[in-house]
């Protein structure tokens, strides 16, 4: 499947043009129909009029894909915005999210945890470092970069 992301992020990025930003690209099954969404963001957000003219730009693009990456059945598109637990899929997208509150998922975990959701304290292309409550205590944790399965702004609560 990630060969369907791929080309589609290949066909598709140079098409968004600033101040618009492709934030991801997912393939997955929906009930019967295979779902193509595109996640696309701005400073400030995007309305729904933008997703609706990104759409007018991106569908016919997708149809010069060659060869066709899409299984026979076909698929639906949806151009979106990633809404407020964005992925954070890029080094720079970890840079522009210091300061905020994030979620994280490890591929191997960190003092007997996998998952860790608080405050990018820091990063610096190697190293995040995040502050985060455990019961009541504050604690900081240092995360390889490499560690990172994935990571999304999250909402707190």
């Amino acid at each position: 499947m990630s060969t369907i992301t791929d080309a589609v992020t290949a066909c598709v990025a140079p098409l968004i043009e600033a101040p618009f930003e492709l934030v991801d690209v997912t393939y997955e099954k929906m009930g019967k129909d295979q779902l193509l969404s595109i996640f696309i963001d701005r400073p400030g957000g995007i309305t729904v009029n933008e997703t609706a003219d990104l759409t007018d730009i991106i569908s016919p693009a997708l149809d010069t894909i060659s060869p066709d990456p899409f299984p026979e059945q076909g698929y639906l598109l949806e151009v979106s915005s990633p809404g407020l637990e964005r992925p954070l899929k890029t080094k720079e997208a970890l840079q522009g999210a210091l300061g905020q509150y994030i979620h994280v998922k490890l591929y191997q975990a960190i003092d007997k945890q996998k998952e860790f959701q608080g405050t990018l304290e820091a990063f610096d292309g190697q190293e995040l470092v995040l502050t985060y409550k455990d019961k009541t205590r504050d604690k900081t944790v240092t995360i390889p970069y490499q560690s990172v399965a994935k990571a999304r702004l999250a909402v707190k609560i």
